[in-house]
């Protein structure tokens, strides 16, 4: 198969086009650069050229993945059919595609615990060719990775890759090195029949529809309420590196706050040793202050994960706040202060959150309105006029009572009240959400991402 390709320079425009939709900052300067790393170091290895590009154009470690996904399409490893791989069975039965998964999940077992790179992209593409065909290609595409995994389920070949190692009929490895050996190539495999799709769809659909839609974002923006336990977990791992860039921008705010007004008196006296030109101005300096800051976090499981990392976030930057209290609610509030207090930096309390039985009565689903009048209640004297009260939930209160008379409570109880939303804005009022309702009370901002999130905390938070 025979494609015509557009000149070099044409085809880094379209591939840094593509790296802008997925938010990554890939603009004029950038793509000059690209093209010169492409210039000196060829087009004859594929894993150089990978290298170089990223260095031109990556300026954060979190944009690699989105980064690897996008040169698979632009720059991919191959065009059309491989010739190591065989003509696809006629497969009719359910019965014959299960009899033919397991003869491959056997050639990968092999093929895992030898650690056999070719035969692990092969099989990944004779997967793919053989399970991951869709019968309606004219309407979402020719090949689907997510269904050629699920009919092979490579995880079930762990066991029978445990059995054997390379060359010998017994394990070569202690059994705990080798099943996280064996974790990562399975990993890698799935990678492998995942740009294996994305290759074929794009000679098929277009590289431009398949590099829009069949990338996963990078972890800044990924929504935290689709997150699973992979990408959760890839969050978490941020959370260090942003509280540091956070922490640093919240202190250069509060000494630009702390400098107070002009000092004329003082400016004058200093514009002396300048003849009379004020060329260092002096200011009133203000008391230091920090301000305390009140957590109210939905655990539901709906927001759970997007609470959790927001509050490992507020616990890493404890040193930026006078006091921090926490609150967990799904629709009876409890303080959660001294468990997030006496954990470290970034620990993950998913464990220990994990039985929510004091956080409900009567049901085990949101209420916003009941936990707004309990936390009014029975934790008002943690809200004072130095407060900043943060809360945390999609304000999806399940048709309950709204109670807006206890948001209003905390409210011209606090100094202010800010409420994150992880749900897109179109999404803010349909069914049972109380957004725009609660919105007129206090702030609401949408927070979906760690982008947002970042953009919400050195900005609106009060220093």
């Amino acid at each position: 198969m025979t494609l015509t390709q557009p000149p070099l320079h044409r085809h880094l425009v379209d591939f840094g086009r593509t790296l802008r939709e997925h938010g990554l900052v890939a603009g004029p300067s950038e793509i000059i650069d690209a093209a010169a790393a492409a210039t000196a170091l060829g087009l004859d290895d594929r894993e150089r050229l990978r290298a170089g590009l990223a260095a031109a154009l990556l300026r954060r470690s979190g944009e690699r993945r989105v980064f690897d996904q996008l040169f698979d399409v632009y720059f991919p490893r191959a065009i059309g059919e491989s010739r190591d791989v065989a003509e696809p069975p006629t497969l009719d039965t359910p019965e014959e595609r299960r009899d033919h998964a397991a003869a491959l999940r056997t050639e990968l077992a092999r093929a895992l615990a030898d650690n056999d790179a070719a035969a692990l992209q092969r099989l990944a593409e004779q997967a793919l060719l053989d399970l991951g065909r869709l019968p309606n290609e004219a309407s979402v595409g020719s090949f689907s990775a997510a269904q050629a995994l699920d009919t092979l389920a490579p995880q079930t070949a762990l066991a029978a890759a445990l059995q054997s190692g390379p060359g010998s009929d017994g394990p070569l490895f202690t059994e705990s090195f080798r099943r996280e050996e064996l974790r990562s190539r399975i990993s890698a495999f799935r990678a492998a029949v995942e740009g294996e799709a994305r290759r074929r769809n794009a000679e098929i659909r277009g590289r431009q529809r398949v590099g829009r839609y069949a990338v996963r974002p990078s972890a800044d923006r990924t929504l935290f309420i689709l997150a699973g336990s992979t990408e959760l977990t890839e969050l978490r791992a941020t959370v260090g590196p942003l509280a540091r860039k956070l922490a640093t921008r919240l202190a250069a705010k509060r000494r630009r706050r702390n400098r107070g007004t002009i000092d004329l008196r003082n400016t004058l006296r200093r514009s002396m040793a300048t003849g009379g030109v004020p060329m260092r101005p002096a200011y009133r300096l203000r008391p230091p202050h920090k301000p305390d800051l009140v957590v109210l976090a939905d655990f539901s499981s709906s927001v759970a994960g997007f609470s959790r990392f927001t509050i490992l976030l507020l616990q890493a930057l404890h040193a930026q706040f006078n006091k921090v209290r926490v609150f967990g609610f799904i629709n009876v509030c409890v303080d959660l202060t001294e468990l997030f207090a006496s954990a470290p930096a970034g620990t993950d309390l998913t464990d220990e959150i994990r039985d929510v039985s004091q956080m409900t009565r009567w049901h085990k689903n949101s209420d916003y309105g009941s936990a707004f009048a309990d936390f009014v209640g029975n934790h008002l004297d943690a809200v004072t006029p130095r407060s900043t009260v943060l809360i945390l939930g999609d304000a999806r209160s399940n048709h309950t009572d709204p109670r807006l008379d206890a948001l209003h409570t905390i409210r011209d109880r606090a100094r202010a009240v800010i409420w994150l939303n992880p749900e897109p804005a179109r999404s803010w009022g349909s069914g049972d959400s109380e957004s725009d309702t609660y919105g007129q009370i206090v702030d609401m901002h949408e927070c979906s991402t760690i982008a947002h999130l970042r953009q919400i905390v050195s900005r609106l938070l009060p220093v």
